[in-house]
């Protein structure tokens, strides 16, 4: 099993999670290759993905620690444990389930819970959050936003998510941004319908060195 520090210090590092949510599931495996391909070294499955548990588990099986697979949209512990006997190396939730995070611990799996205002931030954190996801990040003014909590909040590592494009993503990390999610800003329907993998690659490659040189200022 791959250490929980292992996967918290790869999110560190590149600063962005890719989020894959497609109508089509041989389509998600495919586009695992694409990122993993740009440089990307995890990437996450939403449970929105038909067939998201065979998917993880076929990319955790495929690609090994070449890429750690984590499992998105998490309501509830149960899904949580299923996505983790999968293979998942972290989850993402887009609410803040204290059953979830215990069921996280319980695993030594990185815990992302979704939070939106200072008081959810905190709590999740106190709960044991690895890092919060700021959900939806875009909903209440992006990147300032993320600058205003970080000030009374500098101790939390957080994760915007919602609204994250290659631009805003350099005003988040300045902002003091953990890291990024994205999703249909990476993977969007034209890349997904044609199958154009190169592209994605290329975006991959794209968002890695723009938060690369945004934290470098």
């Amino acid at each position: 099993m791959i250490s929980k520090d292992k996967v918290k210090n790869e999110i560190l590092r590149c600063g962005f999670v890719p989020i894959i949510r497609t109508d089509n599931p041989a389509a998600a495996v495919q586009a695992a290759g694409a990122i993993r391909d740009g440089g990307a070294p995890l990437l996450e499955i939403t449970m929105t993905v038909p067939g998201a548990l065979d998917i993880i588990k076929e990319i955790a099986d495929s690609f090994g620690d070449t890429v750690l697979v984590g499992a998105g949209t998490i309501l509830d512990s149960e899904t949580a444990r299923m996505a983790i006997l999968a293979g998942a190396a972290f989850i993402v939730a887009p609410i803040l389930d204290v059953a979830t995070i215990r069921l996280c611990h319980r695993y030594s799996r990185i815990i992302m819970p979704g939070a939106l205002t200072p008081t959810e931030i905190l709590q999740a954190w106190e709960l044991g959050a690895d890092f919060v996801k700021i959900f939806p990040a875009d909903a209440l003014g992006g990147p300032a936003y993320i600058k205003a909590v970080k000030a009374p909040l500098p101790q939390v590592d957080m994760i915007p998510t919602g609204g994250v494009d290659i631009d805003t993503a350099v005003d988040f990390i300045r902002a003091g941004a953990a890291a990024v999610g994205v999703g249909s800003a990476l993977i969007d329907k034209q890349i997904m319908a044609a199958k154009a993998w190169d592209r994605l690659t290329e975006k991959t490659e794209a968002f890695l060195q723009t938060i690369s040189a945004a934290r470098q200022g």
